[in-house]
Protein backbone atom coordinates (compact mmCIF):
# COMPACT_ATOMS: atom_id res chain seq x y z
CA UNK A 1 0.00 0.00 0.00
CA UNK A 2 1.54 3.31 -0.87
CA UNK A 3 0.70 6.49 1.70
CA UNK A 4 -2.18 8.69 1.30
CA UNK A 5 -2.64 12.10 2.52
CA UNK A 6 -5.38 14.52 2.16
CA UNK A 7 -6.12 18.44 2.01
CA UNK A 8 -9.98 19.73 3.03
CA UNK A 9 -12.56 19.14 4.92
CA UNK A 10 -12.71 16.00 6.75
CA UNK A 11 -14.43 12.44 5.31
CA UNK A 12 -17.26 12.90 7.77
CA UNK A 13 -18.30 15.49 5.80
CA UNK A 14 -20.67 13.55 3.22
CA UNK A 15 -19.81 13.88 -0.89
CA UNK A 16 -17.63 16.73 -1.99
CA UNK A 17 -15.78 17.30 -5.21
CA UNK A 18 -12.05 15.63 -5.25
CA UNK A 19 -8.93 16.04 -6.72
CA UNK A 20 -6.29 13.46 -7.05
CA UNK A 21 -2.47 14.82 -7.58
CA UNK A 22 0.65 13.19 -8.21
CA UNK A 23 3.85 14.60 -7.74
CA UNK A 24 6.27 12.80 -5.15
CA UNK A 25 5.62 11.45 -2.25
CA UNK A 26 1.96 12.02 -0.92
CA UNK A 27 3.66 14.27 2.07
CA UNK A 28 5.93 15.84 -0.32
CA UNK A 29 3.07 16.68 -2.95
CA UNK A 30 1.00 18.46 -0.71
CA UNK A 31 3.29 20.22 1.98
CA UNK A 32 6.79 20.65 0.14
CA UNK A 33 7.04 23.59 -2.20
CA UNK A 34 7.60 23.72 -4.99
CA UNK A 35 5.85 20.34 -5.76
CA UNK A 36 2.55 21.55 -3.48
CA UNK A 37 1.73 25.16 -5.39
CA UNK A 38 -0.92 23.07 -7.64
CA UNK A 39 -2.64 21.73 -4.21
CA UNK A 40 -2.24 24.96 -2.44
CA UNK A 41 -3.68 27.10 -5.43
CA UNK A 42 -6.70 25.01 -5.73
CA UNK A 43 -7.32 24.40 -2.27
CA UNK A 44 -10.98 25.86 -1.18
CA UNK A 45 -13.48 25.59 0.68
CA UNK A 46 -15.72 22.66 -0.15
CA UNK A 47 -12.85 20.67 -2.03
CA UNK A 48 -10.71 17.74 -1.05
CA UNK A 49 -7.49 17.55 -2.46
CA UNK A 50 -5.77 13.95 -2.21
CA UNK A 51 -2.33 12.67 -3.23
CA UNK A 52 -1.10 9.06 -3.06
CA UNK A 53 2.84 8.92 -2.83
CA UNK A 54 3.95 7.23 -6.29
CA UNK A 55 6.03 4.33 -6.64
CA UNK A 56 9.40 4.15 -4.86
CA UNK A 57 9.11 7.72 -3.50
CA UNK A 58 8.42 7.02 0.18
CA UNK A 59 11.73 5.13 -0.01
CA UNK A 60 14.05 7.28 -2.15
CA UNK A 61 14.94 10.85 -3.38
CA UNK A 62 13.04 11.72 -6.60
CA UNK A 63 16.51 11.69 -8.24
CA UNK A 64 16.61 7.43 -8.29
CA UNK A 65 12.99 6.61 -8.01
CA UNK A 66 11.98 6.79 -11.74
CA UNK A 67 15.39 3.96 -11.87
CA UNK A 68 13.65 1.92 -9.21
CA UNK A 69 10.82 2.14 -11.81
CA UNK A 70 12.90 1.70 -14.81
CA UNK A 71 14.62 -1.64 -12.75
CA UNK A 72 10.98 -3.26 -11.88
CA UNK A 73 10.14 -2.57 -15.64
CA UNK A 74 13.01 -4.51 -16.69
CA UNK A 75 13.08 -6.92 -14.33
CA UNK A 76 9.41 -7.57 -15.86
CA UNK A 77 7.15 -6.45 -13.01
CA UNK A 78 4.04 -3.81 -14.22
CA UNK A 79 5.13 -1.27 -11.20
CA UNK A 80 2.81 1.48 -13.02
CA UNK A 81 0.18 -0.52 -13.89
CA UNK A 82 -0.21 -1.98 -10.21
CA UNK A 83 -0.08 1.20 -8.65
CA UNK A 84 -2.63 2.69 -10.94
CA UNK A 85 -4.90 0.00 -10.27
CA UNK A 86 -4.94 0.36 -6.92
CA UNK A 87 -5.39 3.99 -6.66
CA UNK A 88 -8.51 3.74 -9.14
CA UNK A 89 -9.87 0.92 -6.08
CA UNK A 90 -9.03 3.38 -3.65
CA UNK A 91 -11.06 6.02 -5.35
CA UNK A 92 -13.97 3.45 -5.87
CA UNK A 93 -13.41 2.85 -2.22
CA UNK A 94 -14.36 6.27 -1.34
CA UNK A 95 -17.37 6.75 -3.72
CA UNK A 96 -19.08 4.18 -2.30
CA UNK A 97 -18.33 5.45 1.09
CA UNK A 98 -20.01 8.99 -0.25
CA UNK A 99 -16.41 10.44 0.62
CA UNK A 100 -15.97 11.09 -3.08
CA UNK A 101 -18.92 13.52 -5.15
CA UNK A 102 -18.38 11.34 -8.86
CA UNK A 103 -19.81 14.00 -10.70
CA UNK A 104 -17.07 16.34 -9.55
CA UNK A 105 -13.70 14.46 -10.04
CA UNK A 106 -10.33 15.25 -11.48
CA UNK A 107 -6.96 14.49 -11.22
CA UNK A 108 -3.91 16.97 -11.76
CA UNK A 109 -0.49 15.79 -12.15
CA UNK A 110 3.01 16.91 -12.36
CA UNK A 111 6.04 16.08 -15.02
CA UNK A 112 5.90 12.16 -13.90
CA UNK A 113 2.78 12.76 -11.93
CA UNK A 114 0.44 13.86 -15.48
CA UNK A 115 2.02 10.95 -16.68
CA UNK A 116 0.69 8.52 -13.64
CA UNK A 117 -2.90 10.62 -13.78
CA UNK A 118 -3.14 10.18 -17.16
CA UNK A 119 -2.98 6.51 -16.59
CA UNK A 120 -5.52 6.28 -14.00
CA UNK A 121 -8.12 8.80 -15.54
CA UNK A 122 -8.05 6.27 -18.46
CA UNK A 123 -9.36 3.03 -15.60
CA UNK A 124 -11.31 5.13 -13.98
CA UNK A 125 -14.17 6.48 -15.91
CA UNK A 126 -15.59 9.03 -13.26
CA UNK A 127 -12.65 11.07 -13.75
CA UNK A 128 -13.69 13.31 -16.00
CA UNK A 129 -10.87 16.42 -15.61
CA UNK A 130 -7.16 16.18 -16.34
CA UNK A 131 -4.58 18.55 -15.52
CA UNK A 132 -0.88 18.52 -16.46
CA UNK A 133 2.27 20.32 -15.59
CA UNK A 134 5.21 19.52 -17.51
CA UNK A 135 3.83 16.56 -18.41
CA UNK A 136 6.01 13.05 -19.09
CA UNK A 137 4.12 11.69 -22.26
CA UNK A 138 6.76 9.19 -23.08
CA UNK A 139 8.63 6.91 -20.66
CA UNK A 140 11.51 6.51 -23.47
CA UNK A 141 12.27 10.51 -23.70
CA UNK A 142 13.85 10.38 -19.83
CA UNK A 143 17.35 9.21 -19.37
CA UNK A 144 16.10 6.72 -16.81
CA UNK A 145 14.35 4.45 -19.17
CA UNK A 146 16.82 4.25 -22.39
CA UNK A 147 17.46 1.08 -23.53
CA UNK A 148 13.91 -0.76 -22.29
CA UNK A 149 10.75 -1.14 -24.26
CA UNK A 150 8.30 1.20 -22.40
CA UNK A 151 6.54 2.29 -25.55
CA UNK A 152 3.48 0.62 -24.64
CA UNK A 153 2.82 2.64 -21.74
CA UNK A 154 3.22 6.05 -23.79
CA UNK A 155 -0.11 8.21 -23.49
CA UNK A 156 -1.04 8.09 -27.02
CA UNK A 157 -2.23 4.72 -26.76
CA UNK A 158 -4.78 5.91 -24.30
CA UNK A 159 -6.19 8.30 -27.00
CA UNK A 160 -9.27 6.12 -26.90
CA UNK A 161 -10.12 6.18 -23.64
CA UNK A 162 -9.23 9.73 -22.59
CA UNK A 163 -11.06 11.48 -25.79
CA UNK A 164 -14.07 12.34 -24.15
CA UNK A 165 -12.46 14.18 -20.91
CA UNK A 166 -11.67 17.71 -20.39
CA UNK A 167 -7.71 18.28 -20.82
CA UNK A 168 -5.22 21.06 -20.02
CA UNK A 169 -1.42 20.54 -20.55
CA UNK A 170 1.13 23.09 -20.04
CA UNK A 171 4.82 22.52 -21.34
CA UNK A 172 7.70 24.72 -21.97
CA UNK A 173 8.55 25.24 -25.51
CA UNK A 174 11.72 23.55 -24.88
CA UNK A 175 11.79 20.85 -22.34
CA UNK A 176 14.22 18.28 -22.83
CA UNK A 177 13.84 16.57 -19.66
CA UNK A 178 10.02 14.93 -20.81
CA UNK A 179 9.89 16.58 -24.34
CA UNK A 180 7.69 18.89 -25.76
CA UNK A 181 7.54 16.64 -28.57
CA UNK A 182 5.72 14.16 -26.95
CA UNK A 183 2.55 16.57 -25.84
CA UNK A 184 2.59 18.27 -29.47
CA UNK A 185 1.71 14.64 -30.86
CA UNK A 186 -0.79 13.44 -27.93
CA UNK A 187 -3.14 16.72 -28.27
CA UNK A 188 -4.09 16.29 -31.69
CA UNK A 189 -4.36 12.29 -31.54
CA UNK A 190 -7.00 12.94 -28.12
CA UNK A 191 -8.40 15.38 -30.51
CA UNK A 192 -8.77 13.18 -33.84
CA UNK A 193 -10.03 10.31 -31.61
CA UNK A 194 -13.10 12.86 -29.73
CA UNK A 195 -13.88 13.92 -33.22
CA UNK A 196 -13.88 10.20 -34.42
CA UNK A 197 -16.43 9.99 -31.56
CA UNK A 198 -18.83 12.86 -32.89
CA UNK A 199 -17.05 14.93 -30.90
CA UNK A 200 -16.86 18.01 -33.18
CA UNK A 201 -15.21 20.61 -30.34
CA UNK A 202 -13.14 18.82 -27.87
CA UNK A 203 -12.18 20.99 -24.88
CA UNK A 204 -8.55 19.24 -24.98
CA UNK A 205 -5.85 21.82 -24.78
CA UNK A 206 -1.64 22.30 -24.78
CA UNK A 207 -0.33 25.43 -23.61
CA UNK A 208 2.87 26.09 -24.83
CA UNK A 209 5.16 28.59 -22.98
CA UNK A 210 8.73 29.74 -22.54
CA UNK A 211 10.82 27.16 -21.23
CA UNK A 212 12.54 28.00 -17.70
CA UNK A 213 14.95 25.87 -15.25
CA UNK A 214 16.44 23.38 -15.58
CA UNK A 215 16.43 21.47 -19.00
CA UNK A 216 13.68 23.63 -19.17
CA UNK A 217 11.65 21.82 -17.38
CA UNK A 218 10.16 23.77 -14.76
CA UNK A 219 6.56 25.45 -14.18
CA UNK A 220 5.95 29.29 -12.78
CA UNK A 221 3.70 29.86 -9.91
CA UNK A 222 1.62 31.50 -12.36
CA UNK A 223 1.22 28.55 -14.55
CA UNK A 224 0.30 26.93 -11.35
CA UNK A 225 -2.09 29.66 -10.37
CA UNK A 226 -4.01 29.12 -13.87
CA UNK A 227 -4.40 25.71 -13.93
CA UNK A 228 -5.50 25.51 -10.45
CA UNK A 229 -8.37 28.05 -11.71
CA UNK A 230 -8.99 26.05 -14.46
CA UNK A 231 -9.76 22.94 -12.80
CA UNK A 232 -11.87 25.05 -9.80
CA UNK A 233 -13.93 25.87 -12.24
CA UNK A 234 -14.43 22.82 -14.07
CA UNK A 235 -15.36 21.33 -10.41
CA UNK A 236 -17.54 24.21 -9.44
CA UNK A 237 -18.64 25.93 -12.19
Amino acid sequence: MHKTEMLGPPLDAGPLPAVFYFSLSAHDSLHSHPYNQPALYLSSPGLRIFSISLPGHDQLPPTEALRFWADEIHQGRDVIKAFVQEAADDIRHLIAQQVIDPEKLGTMGLSRGAFIASHLAAIVPEIKHILGFAPLSRLETVQEFQNIDVGRWDLIHLADKLFNRSIRFYIGNRDTRVGTEGCCQLIPALANAAYENKISSSPIELIIGPSIGHKGHGTSPEIFRQGAAWMEKKLHG
